[in-house]
C-alpha cells in the first residue's frame, strides 16, 4: 500500500514563504511524474504543479513565477517552494502521482493571514 506524507504547511503572512515536502513509500514516485495539488474550502481539488522523473516542470498559471517544484529521487521526496504567498493560496496541499492515482495522503494545511 502506498503511503504519501505531506509536511511543511503552516501559517504565514501574505508575501511570505513556505516549503512543502512530500515523501512516499512504495513505488508511486518511481519513474513517474509527481504533482502537487490543493483544495480550498468549498472548492474542488486543483492541480498546482508537476515534475517529471527527468525534472521537467509545469505550473498552474495562478502560481507560475512564485512556486517551484523539485524532487530528490534518491530520497523519494518531492518539494514545493512557495514564495510570495497570496490570500488566495490557502488550502490543504497534497502530493500525488501526475496524473493522480486514487490514493491520497492527509495533506498539509497552508494558511495565509496577516
Amino acid at each position: 500500500q502506498v503511503l504519501l506524507v505531506e509536511s511543511g504547511g503552516g501559517l504565514v503572512q501574505p508575501g511570505g514563504s513556505l516549503r512543502l515536502s512530500c515523501s512516499a513509500s512504495g513505488s508511486i514516485f518511481r519513474t513517474n511524474a509527481v504533482g502537487w495539488y490543493r483544495q480550498a474550502p468549498g472548492k474542488q481539488r486543483e492541480w498546482v504543479a508537476h515534475i517529471t522523473w527527468g525534472g521537467s516542470t509545469n505550473y498552474a498559471d495562478s502560481v507560475k513565477g512564485r512556486f517551484t517544484i523539485s524532487r530528490d529521487n534518491a530520497k523519494n521526496t518531492v518539494y514545493l517552494q512557495m514564495n510570495s504567498l497570496k490570500p488566495e493560496d490557502p488550502a490543504v496541499y497534497y502530493c500525488n502521482r501526475f496524473p493522480s492515482a486514487p490514493a491520497w495522503g492527509q495533506g498539509t494545511q497552508v494558511t495565509v493571514s496577516s
